[in-house]
């Protein structure tokens, strides 16, 4: 039992001491396993260190050099404004120099001046002591060769002044009385022109207005459309104003242009007529009916070469003639007047025993200038010379027109016919109004004055020349440039043309969309 429990205690000591050695073996390993980690941690750290010391040298040598570029930028860009500041103060010493130099020039040459003027004074105040010693032995010598004493000469001067002063005071009265007569003719004269003008309102109503026909008053309100755009579409188109007043069943046409009235008079009954009435369609029916009058026209001065028997005229000139079927001078239309003209020229020159064809178409264009004086500039003589130039007329026939009215001389008897025929025409009762025809030229001025504006389109005197209507171009004339234009258009009217009263003048100006749908 004893050697048991020894043999037990031999074994657990063996055990103890194996535990115990390798317990010392294992520290052993850990510990030299632990060196090795330290060491390697520290070259780690040292490697670290060392990178980061490399690091922050080229950040501190990047750092170096941008500062350095900096300091050069700065440094460049002071020296810049400093050259710049530099160059300013040179202009501007220069510049001073300059007028320093300058204001010492002005001061030599007033110094100079000065001089020269004390030199003049001098030289005039020794002039005038001269002058005022000759004046006396003058006057002592004036006084023994006259007899008259200073007083006396004075005396004797002053009166015959007195004399001649009313002499000349007597010449300028007669010439301020008659200034005076003159102009109260003038003015006489201006105050009966203003009262006949006044008078004149019939016989321009009877000339410059036609009245349309309605079936009934429910047809007005269709032509003046919702809010007026149909009455206003008429008007913009044909320049005719529409005066719908309480007369039943019509309406009433004013224009002092026959043509345009002819034009919106076939327009208005053909709408009525018609009943579509809306802008689109008044723009269709105005052009056809340009077209028909244009028609008509031609064939007006067809008739007016019938009827008086003469061929072989320019067809252009056919058409010029058949447009004084719409123009009237002194209230006689022209057409009718030059075939009078015509008529009575070839019976005189048949009496005669001259060519009476060529006598009647000497007369039937005596007025051609007539028909497109209102477009171009010039009178109606020199306008008819150079159509008939223009469309190979004879000598004869140019020299007729030239002459009918005394401007140059008549070169042979048919000349003196013509302008025998156009007097007689013209004489006899009724034949002329010269109230009408100065009315018609002021409206046609009116209408070239409006149209001698950049971006105007058209214009149109209506109202009996009391008002303007004008379109423009939209794309020209701007809403603000319209009322720049409607001050100067008044400014031009005021200034170039005589009227009574005021006229209105209105700018429409107006920008279309048009598509189809399809």
């Amino acid at each position: 039992m004893l050697m048991e429990w020894w043999h037990v205690l031999i074994a657990v000591g063996a055990v103890v001491i194996v535990g115990i050695v390798m317990f010392a073996v294992g520290i052993t390993y850990r510990k030299r396993v632990g060196e090795k980690e330290i060491g390697s941690a520290e070259e780690e750290a040292r490697r670290l260190i060392n990178e980061a010391i490399k690091t922050a040298e080229s950040k501190k040598r990047e750092a170096l050099v941008e500062a350095k570029e900096e300091i050069i930028r700065n440094k460049n860009e002071q020296e810049r404004e400093f050259k710049e500041r530099r160059k300013e103060l040179d202009k501007l010493e220069r510049r001073l120099q300059q007028k320093e130099e300058s204001l010492e020039k002005k001061h030599d040459n007033i110094d100079a001046k000065e001089e020269a003027l004390n030199k003049k004074i001098r030289a005039q105040e020794a002039l005038a002591e001269e002058a005022e010693k000759i004046k006396k032995s003058q006057l002592e010598l004036l006084e023994r060769i006259s007899g008259f004493t200073v007083e006396e000469a004075k005396e004797h001067i002053l009166k015959t002044v007195e004399e001649s002063a009313r002499h000349e005071v007597a010449v300028k009265l007669r010439e301020i009385d008659q200034e005076l007569k003159e102009e109260a003719d003038r003015r006489a004269k201006d105050v009966l022109s203003l009262a006949i003008a006044k008078c004149s309102s019939d016989y321009v109503a009877e000339t410059t207005v036609s009245v349309v026909p309605l079936p009934n008053d429910e047809m007005k309100g269709r032509i003046i459309g919702r809010e007026g755009r149909n009455i206003r579409a008429i008007e913009t188109a044909t320049g005719v104003d529409l005066i719908i007043d309480d007369t039943p069943e019509a309406i009433t046409l004013s224009c002092f242009d026959p043509v345009r009235r002819e034009i919106a008079r076939i327009v208005l009954e053909r709408l009525v007529s018609d009943g579509r009435i809306h802008p689109g369609r008044i723009e269709e029916m105005v052009d056809k009916a340009r077209k028909e009058v244009e028609t008509t026209i031609k064939q007006e001065g067809e008739k007016a070469l019938f009827e008086v028997g003469i061929h072989g005229v320019h067809p252009d000139l056919v058409k010029i003639l058949g447009r004084m079927r719409y123009r009237t001078s002194y209230g006689q239309n022209v057409l009718r007047h030059s075939i009078e003209v015509a008529l009575l020229a070839g019976q005189m020159a048949a009496e005669l025993g001259i060519d009476p064809t060529m006598a009647k178409r000497a007369g039937l264009l005596h007025d051609i200038g007539k028909a497109v004086d209102h477009e171009y500039e010039g009178t109606h003589i020199s306008l008819g010379v150079e159509l008939a130039k223009k469309y190979k007329e004879s000598a004869t026939v140019i020299n007729a027109i030239e002459s009918h009215h005394g401007d140059v001389e008549p070169s042979g008897v048919i000349s003196f016919l013509v302008a025998a025929a156009d007097a007689v025409s013209a004489a006899r009762p009724g034949a002329r109004r010269e109230n009408l025809e100065a009315y018609i030229k002021r409206l046609e001025r009116l209408e070239e004055i409006s149209t001698s504006f950049a971006g105007v389109e058209k214009a149109f005197a209506v109202q009996a020349g009391r008002e303007v209507r004008i379109m423009v171009r939209p794309e020209e004339v701007n809403d603000d440039a319209m009322t720049l234009l409607a001050h100067d258009l008044a400014q031009k009217i005021e200034s170039d043309l005589e009227y009574p009263g005021q006229i209105k003048i209105s700018i429409i100006r107006e920008t279309r969309a048009v598509d189809y749908a399809k």
